[in-house]
């Protein structure tokens, strides 16, 4: 039998992946009844659900979801309320009650307290465990769960009785918030808890905060229902919401966003964030332009060329091609060889700002905050067949995203001399253009952009110390990628040059700014573990590869525990890579560092160890939403979280108890170069806007091509 050689390439991989790929998890997915539906938005007092019918009861009417519109009810179904033995004077408002063990346990102003009928007397509890001893008050919210264990939720926190003993939930377990409305049971021991900011669900020994528009239409909780199937409903101040655990695979997960992101968020082969006209419904989407549609475009690419290395997907393949030829235009429509635009649209798309004073005013505002704003005009340039119009000033980020690009697409799609050719040639045409101009992207104004300095003037200068070590890790990376792709050794020859007499391999070694805070932005994370990518995968001299696992390390420690898929995946890959190479004796030659004895011996040893980054990575990648619109997500007030306690820090950054930063899914950022220690966050454009998938799609597929989750 004749097997096609591209099969027996993609193979080993496709055996490897395809038993995580087709894993089954629950990916809660929200939604919000509204007017369209005949649902008000109005107080819904109650809810409930007999596992076929559901009924909203709001101000004297009731509402009953016939397929999916809310119509009138027959009849106000009121809850059934318990008739309760006289609870003791002092307990105070009732607030809650449940049958419980052969009595009843309520829940009260004051505390809570248990009905035994055998005593034939109720009892107040004061619930104990190793950590705690409550005297709750305040108790608002009580149920049993479906294994007949007893919860409450208090004013001090969540407290558990089972089997005769307490577990107590403070924010130190993990509980996020505290002023408690309700609790509703489900089926395998989940239960949820209607709260003042939100509701909260604890499943599998763990607490999941719901909050916000991304997941309720108010997050005022009056009531909750759960079905069998563990779908949740809840009435709130605005109407009603419903949480649907849905069974999904990560490749089902992939193939959504990829649809979502081909029908919503492509545009002439470019990807960006779209445009909403009705905020929050994307239905109402329209084609949207960013600042940065070449690096959304590249990360874009590389997702689908690293989906078509380990599918062998001929679409994988054909989205790859596009992003690339999207990327390339980018550099051939400008003023000169080699120069990338941030943006090209059609010359009447109505966003760009065409007239030039307004395009001078706008430059002049912005320049009362940043002295070293460029006044360029215009900054949509006209084309030369007078067709499109580019966006210009382009800046690192642009540049990132290329090379990270056509350094994966170079490997992993290009197959023949036929496509590998327009690769070297715009790698070549980029780098030549930064090398001509000293190291700077140079606009049609003749000057540097304001972002695209390379340069050791610039490296060098008072403005530019604070950039130094990470724009000479990207130059050093763009002149690896390059001479990798064309083969082309004078590039070589300049970065040699860069290293021995402007010092780019050391700056290099502190890749980025951490400290003080007024000097770090998350996005600068992104492009420095992008071009760490280039520089390390296409190194090949040992001294310079061990200092830049270095860096590596020294970066990736400050962000590791914000729980990033993709900065991850780039860590762990490079990590274990190079792992490899300590194990061959790759570095065992003694011409390496031969004047410091044996550190080469020493550092390696203390970077050949990687952590397993394989199970944080697939929790995230099935944590990540696939409702990817802005939404604005403020957490400043968890009760799971510590504030950065670092001088001159912002008071809204911090992570939860532990360490680690609030799960993706609860975070208000849908991007990769976001910093996930943000506690109060909303994406640029907010409700008016849905960014693209990239953000599950591009570590999912790169974590399978480097064989990171299993």
């Amino acid at each position: 039998m004749k097997i096609s050689l591209i099969v027996l390439f993609f193979l080993p991989l496709l055996v490897f992946a395809q038993a995580i790929r087709n894993t089954v998890f629950k990916e809660d997915i929200a939604i919000h009844y509204t007017s369209k539906q005949g649902m008000p938005d109005v107080k819904i007092k109650s809810i409930s659900s007999d596992n076929h019918s559901v009924i909203a009861s709001l101000e004297g009417s009731a509402l009953q979801l016939n397929g999916q519109q809310w119509v009138p009810a027959p009849s106000v179904v009121a809850k059934k309320k318990l008739t309760l033995p006289k609870l003791p004077a002092d307990a105070g408002a009732l607030y809650c009650s449940v049958v419980y063990a052969k009595g009843y346990a309520a829940g009260t102003e004051n505390g809570l307290y248990i009905y035994s009928s055998e005593r034939g007397k109720w009892q107040e509890i004061l619930p104990q465990d190793e950590h705690y001893k409550w005297a709750p008050y305040n108790v608002k919210a009580l149920t049993v769960d479906s294994n007949g264990d007893l919860w409450f939720g208090a004013e001090q926190g969540v407290g558990l009785l089972k089997t005769g003993k307490w577990q107590l939930f403070s924010g130190k377990e993990g509980l996020p918030y505290n002023h408690f409305t309700c609790a509703a049971a489900g089926p395998d021991g989940i239960v949820w808890f209607g709260t003042e900011a939100g509701a909260i669900r604890y499943e599998n020994n763990q607490f999941f905060y719901r909050f916000s528009l991304r997941w309720l239409p108010n997050d005022t909780i009056n009531d909750i229902a759960v079905q069998h199937d563990r779908t949740a409903w809840f009435a709130t101040n605005k109407g009603v919401g419903q949480i649907i655990p849905t069974q999904m695979t990560l490749d089902a997960k992939a193939a959504l966003l990829t649809l979502n992101t081909e029908a919503r968020n492509q545009r002439m082969g470019f990807i960006a964030p779209n445009n909403l006209r009705v905020p929050f419904d994307v239905t109402t989407s329209t084609p949207g332009i960013s600042d940065n549609d070449g690096m959304y475009t590249s990360m874009y690419g590389a997702a689908q060329a690293y989906r078509f290395a380990v599918t062998g997907d001929v679409e994988a393949k054909e989205l790859a091609v596009r992003s690339f030829n999207a990327c390339k235009w980018l550099v051939d429509i400008t003023h000169e060889p080699g120069f990338p635009a941030r943006v090209i649209v059609p010359i009447d798309f109505p966003e760009p700002m065409k007239d030039p004073e307004l395009c001078h005013a706008m430059n002049m505002e912005v320049l009362k905050g940043d002295p070293f704003w460029k006044d360029i005009n215009p900054r949509f340039v006209k084309s030369k067949d007078g067709k499109h119009l580019w966006k210009c000033d382009t800046s690192s980020d642009e540049l990132a995203g290329h090379y990270f690009f056509y350094g994966v697409y170079y490997d992993l799609v290009a197959k023949t001399e036929e496509e590998k050719k327009p690769v070297r040639e715009v790698l070549a045409a980029i780098t030549d253009h930064l090398i001509r101009h000293g190291f700077n992207l140079v606009d049609h104004d003749g000057k540097p952009t304001r972002w695209g300095s390379f340069s050791p003037e610039y490296c060098n200068s008072i403005w530019g110390w604070d950039q130094r070590g990470l724009n000479s890790l990207m130059m050093l990376s763009f002149l690896n990628v390059a001479k990798h792709v064309t083969g082309d050794p004078k590039y070589d020859v300049v970065a040699a040059e860069l290293r021995n007499k402007y010092n780019y391999h050391i700056n290099a070694m502190h890749g980025k700014e951490f400290f003080p805070p007024a000097n770090v932005v998350p996005w600068d994370n992104n492009l420095c573990l992008m071009s760490m990518y280039g520089l390390m995968n296409y190194e090949e001299n040992p001294e310079l590869l061990i200092m830049y696992r270095a860096s590596l390390e020294n970066s990736w420690l400050q962000i590791s525990k914000q729980q990033n898929a993709f900065w991850n995946s780039i860590y762990a890959s490079l990590a274990i890579n190079f792992s490899a190479k300590v194990q061959e004796g790759y570095f065992t030659s003694k011409s390496i560092f031969p004047e410091a004895g044996n550190l080469t011996a020493q550092i390696t040893n203390e970077l050949k160890d990687v952590p397993s980054l394989g199970e944080g990575i697939l929790e995230t990648l099935q944590r990540i939403p696939v409702d990817l619109i802005g939404y604005q997500m403020d957490n400043t007030h968890r009760l799971d979280v510590v504030f950065d306690p670092a001088p001159g820090q912002k008071p809204t950054i911090g992570w939860r108890v532990g360490g680690y930063a609030v799960p993706i899914e609860e975070r208000g950022h849908v991007r990769q170069d976001r910093d996930g220690f943000a506690l109060l966050t909303q994406e640029v454009g907010g409700g008016n806007s849905e960014q693209e998938g990239t953000l599950f799609l591009l570590p999912y597929y790169m974590a399978l091509y480097h064989r990171l989750i299993n």
